[in-house]
């Protein structure tokens, strides 16, 4: 058990990484988390979360306010590139002939839903990986109304990164020397809560093709 703490522990480093990379490193992670494609995978929440730890017991020299104003730009600025890139390559989706694993019907129901749910995906989607990713992207793709998508952008970032970062800020305050010997159990929370909704999201859509499949059958 104790080399397998051992080898995560280099594996998830965050600490090394906040340290050799700072400020710009976490404002770089967070932009391109929210905006690039292929910056699904990082690791964002539990970064804002250490970035505010690290701040407040004096691992990482800047100050609070910077910190959060810095990582709100990068929110902001990631998914406004998320939304250019969507609008940009969204046309050519639109003149793309159904495949089996592309149907313009999905394009429809997503600006259908973008129309109605466009708030929630946007603003609560910051706090869910992948769709953090993806839900700026597919904005664009639809062409979400740009002053509404600018608003829901904003308010999601706030959000997010101030929620994060203080909660790590003012628990590094409060427990400075005991939370260094949970940082490890930290990540690793963070990571499995992140992980829930779309753990959840899989096996609902599995059973519900179970169910339908069922229903199919017995028919």
């Amino acid at each position: 058990m104790h080399d397998f703490w051992t080898s995560l522990h280099q594996y998830i480093d965050p600490e090394k990484l906040l340290k050799e990379g700072g400020f710009y490193v976490v404002m770089f992670v967070i932009f391109a988390e929210t905006g690039l494609f292929f910056g699904f995978f990082l690791p964002g929440d539990y970064l804002l979360f250490l970035a505010g730890m690290f701040v407040a017991t004096g691992k990482l020299d800047v100050n609070i306010f910077l910190l959060i104003f810095g990582l709100i730009v990068s929110a902001v600025a990631g998914n406004f590139t998320g939304y250019w890139f969507g609008k940009k390559t969204g046309p050519v989706l639109y003149h793309r002939k159904d495949t089996f694993f592309f149907k313009k019907r999905y394009l429809k129901a997503a600006e259908v839903y973008y129309n109605k749910q466009g708030a929630f995906a946007l603003i609560m989607g910051r706090f869910v990986p992948i769709v953090r990713t993806f839900a700026p992207i597919f904005a664009g793709v639809v062409k979400l109304d740009f002053k509404k998508f600018a608003l829901y952008n904003i308010c999601g970032a706030l959000l997010w990164i101030t929620s994060l970062t203080l909660l790590g800020y003012f628990l590094g305050r409060k427990f400075e020397k005991e939370i260094n010997d949970y940082l490890l159990y930290i990540i690793i929370g963070f990571i499995t809560i992140t992980s829930l909704p779309l753990a959840i999201a899989f096996f609902r859509k599995r059973a519900e093709k179970h169910t339908n499949e069922d229903i199919s059958n017995t028919e």
